[in-house]
């Protein structure tokens, strides 16, 4: 019997953890890193006293939403892996990577913050690479993409079209999708130029998207 309420109070400690990692992550983006523990304890709805039982500090809040990017990329990527079609499971890892970028500022302010420490970068670079230089290799043997394709580009494609989703995600949310099948087109060995899922910004459009961070 006295198994039940310690399950109960180990779960609550678990829900706990998750709100304050959501609140963290919602205030990051709102804020950047100025915001205190205790801003991300009143955010969560939890205790003061509860927020530091769980995390002793920001910096552990921070290492804690690092630690839950890597494991979700990775995932994403081992997905990819397990798709049976290399090229689907490519362009999957891509719309899928980019889609969470897109829908966690906090988590993007974190992963591409200058001030990461270069433990983070080794880190993320160690587990992450491995996995992207076998998704590239698999459609490169099976004639999916162009032969001189490499894992850097992979990476280069998700910073490029990155950049393009911070630009314009107040003008026009869903643009970036317009030159990600831009970059799919250039790296595929089969079929023509696929129809074009987004329409071009019109001159103000643009303007308003080049100028959105001044």
């Amino acid at each position: 019997m006295a198994d039940a309420p310690e399950r109960a109070l180990r779960k609550d400690a678990a829900l706990n953890r998750e709100r304050l990692l959501a609140a963290a992550s919602e205030l990051f983006a709102e804020q950047g890193f100025s915001v205190t523990l205790n801003d991300i304890a009143h955010h969560a709805g939890v205790g003061i006293g509860t927020a530091y039982r769980r995390f002793p500090n920001k910096e552990a809040v921070i290492d804690a939403l690092f630690e839950q990017r890597l494991q979700d990329v990775a995932a994403v990527a081992q997905g990819a892996l397990d798709d049976p079609d290399a090229w689907q499971g490519l362009v999957g890892f891509l719309e899928r990577s980019l889609s969470m970028q897109f829908g966690d500022r906090g988590l993007n302010e974190i992963m591409n913050n200058p001030a990461l420490g270069q433990d983070r970068v080794k880190e993320a670079r160690d587990r992450i690479a491995p996995l992207l230089t076998r998704i590239v290799d698999r459609a490169k043997r099976e004639g999916a993409v162009r032969a001189d394709f490499e894992q850097s580009d992979l990476v280069f494609i998700q910073l490029a079209v990155s950049a393009i989703m911070a630009g314009s995600r107040a003008v026009s949310p869903d643009l970036y999708r317009r030159y990600l099948a831009m970059f799919l087109d250039g790296i595929r060995t089969s079929g023509g130029p696929t129809t074009l899922p987004f329409a071009a910004l019109d001159a103000d459009q643009t303007h308003a998207a080049m100028t959105s961070g001044r």
